[in-house]
C-alpha cells in the first residue's frame, strides 16, 4: 500500500487533519479527521513510502507498539482498522 501523493497532515487545535493540497484532491463534503495515534501511523507509512514505495500492515503495526505500550494483537487491530478506513477516505492506494 502507499499513500496518495499530495495529501499532508496538518496539527488543527488537539486534532490532525489530512488536506488535499491540490485541487483534484480536495473534496469540501468530507474532512478527514485523525487521532494522534492514527496521525502516528500516518506519519510513518507517509516516510515507509516515500523511502521504499510503500507501506505495510506489519511495518505499521512494528511502528505502533515500539511508541505505545500495546500488544502485537491489539497494535493489528488498531493498525487494520486505520487502514480500512483510509481506503474508505481514498487517502491510500
Amino acid at each position: 500500500m502507499k499513500t496518495i501523493d499530495g495529501f499532508r497532515l496538518r496539527k488543527l487545535g488537539n486534532e490532525f487533519i489530512l488536506v488535499g493540497e491540490s485541487m483534484a484532491l480536495i473534496n469540501f463534503n468530507k474532512m478527514i479527521t485523525l487521532n494522534e495515534t492514527a496521525a502516528f501511523l500516518w506519519k510513518e507509512a507517509e516516510e515507509s513510502t516515500a523511502s521504499h514505495g510503500a507501506f505495510t500492515t506489519a511495518e505499521l503495526c512494528k511502528a505502533l507498539c515500539a511508541e505505545y505500550e500495546v500488544s502485537p494483537e491489539q497494535a493489528m487491530s488498531d493498525v487494520e482498522a486505520t487502514i480500512a478506513s483510509w481506503r474508505e477516505a481514498g487517502v491510500i492506494e
